[in-house]
């Protein structure tokens, strides 16, 4: 056991900073920490923006607004920083990298934006860059994709990455509500921000899937944008229409191989068996499947969100940068891949559901189908619901290619007869693992 003190600086007390305090400070569980860390651990500054506001069982000795200093601090071993967003927090990491300090982030928009170069940074300095909090919550998965299979073909990464959206998905499921119904009812009980479109139109499930990739698959952490439709046109008669064909809608983020050097990242919803693994996940949980070559699959599933799940998952990378600071090491970067080639979502193909508003008047059918076909998408069934003005056309397809979907959907708007373009979602293979 070394005689040394492993000195860590917090930024940010919200509920995910004060909950990794508690957990420093727990006296009961002292020995347990200093074993993991292989040294103690003293909590010697924490940033906040109001130092006016009381925070229960943390020291207000340690509370300061001066988080550039914090970062600046000479004598840190490690850095957590809990604030969130792109700037300062970027300034802030870098610097505490540049003065040779160790830092562990939950920052996953700043992580997808710059984390390759940050990751750089800290192997520069001979330091550690942890992100685990960063996707998932509570989830160990980059822990497991760094590690554990380190050494396995990854085939796919498929994951409910996104709490919010899963909630209101699976409220609309088992009430059969509506989306702007269930959005508020979010709000209200804190699962969704005044502003949602962060979760409701995927910026944070694609900003996770960009995280994931590279580490299953090597890609740089550089901002890319990716295929990305949130769930705000899902109505509750899609869900319903689901459920009677067997199957669930949830928004997915994914990352898998096409070909041998092909790669797909995306987020959107989808329809999926109810007998899938992904199914059954309910609530804000979230849930993370890998397909390896040798390994087959093998899925994580916890709270995606929340101060202590979140803290935990802060409270391991601290305890592994500590027990690095302690031996002299640090991890190395992840890999870069530089042989992938990136396809675009339109090229990929996949079954389709697809609803439409229409006029309840004779022929329309007809000009709808033939626009599938001059499309060559083809349709496997038909259900016709409503009368008058609230006459609905529901299409299940054949496998087609998503850019002649998109065509096939942008030639109906434009038909007299179409009120409205409902869902068009994605239907996941029923032989699909």
């Amino acid at each position: 056991m070394s005689d040394r003190v492993i000195r860590v600086g917090v930024i940010g007390a919200g509920f995910v900073g004060s909950a990794l305090v508690e957990l420093l400070t727990d006296t009961s569980r002292h020995v347990a920490l200093v074993d993991a860390a292989t040294a103690p651990i003293e909590v010697v500054a924490i940033a906040v923006r109001d130092t006016l506001k009381r925070r229960d069982g943390i020291n207000s000795a340690l509370i300061t607004d001066d988080a550039a200093a914090l970062a600046a601090r000479p004598d840190l071993d490690i850095l957590v920083e809990l604030a969130g967003g792109v700037e300062p927090a970027r300034s802030y990491i870098e610097t505490a990298l540049g003065n040779g300090v160790s830092v562990v982030t939950a920052n996953k928009a700043l992580m997808a934006q710059c984390g390759t170069a940050l990751a750089q940074l800290a192997h520069e300095h001979g330091v550690d860059l942890f992100y685990e909090a960063a996707v998932g919550g509570g989830i160990p998965i980059l822990r497991a994709l760094r590690t554990s299979l380190a050494g396995e073909r990854i085939e796919r990464v498929l994951g409910i990455v996104n709490g919010t959206t899963n909630f209101i998905l699976s409220k609309m499921t088992s009430e059969g509500s509506d989306y702007h119904e269930v959005l508020a009812e979010a709000q209200a009980l804190g699962y969704a921000e005044a502003d949602p479109s962060a979760d409701v139109k995927a910026f944070d499930a694609a900003a996770k899937v960009l995280i994931l990739s590279s580490l299953a698959f090597g890609t740089e952490l550089t901002g890319d944008e990716i295929f990305r439709e949130g769930i705000t046109g899902i109505r509750a008669v899609d869900v319903e229409f689901a459920r009677r064909a067997g199957y669930v809608i949830k928004l997915l983020g994914v990352a898998e191989r096409v070909g041998e050097h092909g790669l797909s990242r995306r987020v959107h919803p989808a329809m999926i068996p109810v007998d899938h693994p992904l199914a059954s996940v309910h609530g804000a949980m979230n849930a993370v499947f890998v397909e390896g070559t040798k390994s087959g699959p093998l899925m994580w599933l916890g709270q995606g969100a929340g101060g202590q799940p979140t803290a935990t998952a802060v409270l391991g990378d601290v305890l592994d940068a500590a027990r690095n600071r302690v031996s002299g090491r640090h991890d190395v970067p992840f890999s870069v891949d530089g042989t992938l080639d990136m396809v675009e979502a339109g090229e990929l193909a996949s079954a389709f559901y697809i609803s439409i508003d229409v006029l309840d008047e004779p022929g329309v059918l007809a000009s709808v189908a033939s626009v599938f076909g001059a499309h060559r998408v083809s349709i496997q069934s038909m259900e016709q619901s409503g009368v008058g003005d609230e006459a609905r056309l529901s299409f299940l397809t054949h496998s087609a290619l998503a850019k002649d979907v998109r065509a096939t959907i942008d030639e109906l708007s434009a038909l007299d007869a179409v009120d409205l373009i409902g869902a068009c979602i994605r239907v996941l293979d029923r032989g699909a693992s």
